[in-house]
């Protein structure tokens, strides 16, 4: 089967992009202690993948307070900063363009975590529950442990955790990222705001579907006054169950939120399919409406091989496609789908970690006790 519209380029925003592959954005706990700094490591591992259209980092927490995971980058210190210029300069060396993830995991936490053992938050003092965070114990070892149950953010946060977003979007400028993305998907702060489950306010923040997606409007707007609309993007996840996610409004706030979004004319919109992590698959006639209330470039990720990716894109209910785990056994992904060459196969061993010993800890421990598979694609 010919995959010419798949290989062929395309203009996202006001980014020329090669082809349409993009590499989605994959946890690696990675960076380096103290810290949380990307290291030359994460530069290679970046500029290996460079032939993809583009490449969305892993998530990164824009600041201490966005943190679940141990050795998980950051974007909130001059020594972060420099290390993802590092990692950028890299992958531009190689003919990439790379956007910056923008992440703050609210309830998915725990104190050990967080700033002097701080109580992790959310829109509602709701556990997640079945849900773990993975940490670095008092005694040193490092594991997962189940999340802690959040405060809940009082009407007078709320600006400053848009102003964290604000930081962490002037710090991806100065590194020289191409665009950046919001990331409201996958259970995390943004989407636990969006979702019936977890945001029961009684403010401007809650209660119906033009409240709920209040934050996250207010996040983008402040997050384009930084880039330009033409260089930010957002991730969603509708219909997402991890994390003890029961959304009974997802698909109508999604709709509304695509509406908004070509109100303020970002340059694309990723979308996290749920049915590879449990939830509903998104219908036809969802992806239609979808389609018909957004007006910039839509990306979808979740379990495509070459073929059914352009079969998606011809349908047109896609622009671009994005592979994860593909990605990480196969640097030139781009390159073996162009000549229908063989794929290595995902190793679960390798995927979080890296070269030094206390990641390789991380590593192991991680390999002992599989992630749910949404933690891979974040």
């Amino acid at each position: 089967m010919s995959i010419d519209k798949l290989l062929s380029p395309i203009k996202v925003g006001s980014v020329e992009l090669k082809n349409r592959m993009v590499m989605a954005p994959l946890t690696r706990n990675r960076a380096s202690q103290p810290g949380d700094i990307p290291t030359d490591l994460n530069a290679r591992y970046y500029a290996q993948r460079a032939g993809a259209g583009l490449i969305v980092s892993e998530a990164t927490q824009i600041s201490k307070q966005g943190q679940g995971y141990f050795a998980a980058p950051g974007i909130y210190t001059d020594e972060q900063e420099a290390g993802w210029t590092n990692v950028v300069k890299a992958v531009h060396e190689k003919g990439g363009r790379i956007a910056l993830q923008l992440w703050h995991v609210g309830r998915v936490s725990h104190h050990l975590v967080q700033a002097d053992d701080n109580q992790p938050v959310a829109p509602s003092a709701i556990r997640a529950e079945n849900t773990t965070a993975f940490v670095k114990h008092k005694d040193g070892s490092l594991g997962p442990i189940p999340a802690d149950t959040p405060r809940a953010l009082e009407t007078r946060e709320l600006p400053g955790i848009v102003k964290q977003y604000v930081s962490a979007a002037k710090r991806a400028k100065q590194a020289g990222f191409d665009m950046v993305e919001v990331h409201a998907a996958n259970g995390y702060l943004l989407q636990q705001f969006m979702s019936t489950n977890t945001n029961h306010r009684t403010d401007q923040y809650g209660g119906s579907v033009e409240n709920r997606v209040r934050l996250v409007m207010e996040v983008l707007e402040a997050v384009v006054a930084v880039f330009g609309a033409d260089r930010v993007g957002i991730r969603i996840s509708p219909n997402f169950v991890g994390f003890d996610l029961k959304d009974t409004e997802a698909e109508a706030s999604s709709l509304y939120l695509a509406k908004e979004l070509t109100r303020l004319g970002v340059a694309y919109m990723h979308i996290a399919e749920p049915d590879w992590a449990g939830g509903e698959p998104l219908s036809d006639l969802f992806r239609q409406k979808l389609r018909a209330a957004f007006s910039g470039n839509i990306i979808v990720c979740g379990h495509y091989t070459a073929e059914s990716a352009e079969k998606r894109l011809e349908r047109g209910q896609a622009d671009l496609i994005a592979f994860g785990r593909a990605y990480l056994a196969n640097p030139d992904l781009d390159v073996r789908f162009r000549e229908n060459a063989p794929l290595n196969k995902p190793n679960v061993a390798t995927f979080y970690g890296g070269a030094d010993e206390a990641t390789l800890t991380i590593r192991h421990s991680m390999a002992a006790q599989p992630k749910p598979r949404w933690l891979i694609d974040q």
